[in-house]
């Protein structure tokens, strides 16, 4: 439950694409190789860190409300609420525009994300965008780390510190993707071209994954449940 649902959230693109730019302006303004990895490692690691800072607080939030055991109710508002976040990842998460297509992001949040890119020089911002970006997705992530953080609060205190840890490495394996491509030398060119080519399949991955999360939760967490 926890795998599914951190690959679901490692398909989305918002963090991507701003790695992407501010890898792209770091290059663009003559940066050495170590430079641009500093960089670009310390905003893997904000991402991450928001990560795990995100699901640590609704496992922690589930477990006081509900201890190890969450109401089937419970389990079947957040698969409703799951599947309807899937539905609307395929409905607006792209956007057609004159330029291209684009993601569901509002424009002042955009160019702010944007603006930042060109203007980080050291490590700290840099930790800091990725914090921020994680966190703008939150309408999307909001999914699956509630049902994360619904599962995460039934385990022992020690399998749920292994879970915040595999779901925050799954979750960042785009992301580690694209910096392992930047920092070998690859050309953004090329990644932003693969990331255009499949884009239809990454939003169909991300859609389709959070109903069939919602789906075999439902029959496992409830009905099972109900059956045994």
């Amino acid at each position: 439950m926890v795998a599914l649902a951190a690959l679901v959230h490692a398909s989305f693109q918002l963090s991507v694409s701003v790695l992407t730019l501010l890898s792209g302006h770091a290059i663009g303004g003559g940066h050495s190789r170590s430079r641009i990895l500093r960089l670009t490692t310390s905003y893997v690691i904000g991402a991450g860190v928001m990560t795990l800072l995100l699901l640590s607080f609704a496992a922690l939030i589930f477990a006081n409300l509900f201890g190890h055991h969450a109401p089937h109710i419970i389990w079947q508002i957040a698969c409703v609420f799951v599947a309807l976040i899937g539905v609307l990842i395929w409905a607006v998460y792209y956007r057609r525009h004159a330029t291209g297509t684009l993601l569901w992001v509002p424009r002042s949040l955009a160019r702010y994300l944007t603006d930042r890119t060109k203007v980080t020089k050291d490590s700290a911002e840099s930790f800091g965008l990725g914090l921020t970006t994680v966190f703008a997705e939150i309408i999307f992530i909001a999914a699956p780390i509630v049902m994360s953080g619904l599962a995460l609060a039934q385990l022992p205190a020690g399998y749920q510190v292994l879970g915040l840890f595999i779901y925050t490495a799954i979750s960042l394996l785009s992301l580690g993707a694209v910096w392992g491509l930047v920092g070998s030398g690859h050309s953004l060119s090329a990644i932003q071209k693969w990331r255009e080519t499949n884009k239809g399949f990454l939003q169909f991955a991300g859609g389709g994954g959070l109903i069939v999360l919602s789906f075999f939760v439902l029959v496992y967490q409830v009905y099972g449940a109900n059956i045994s």
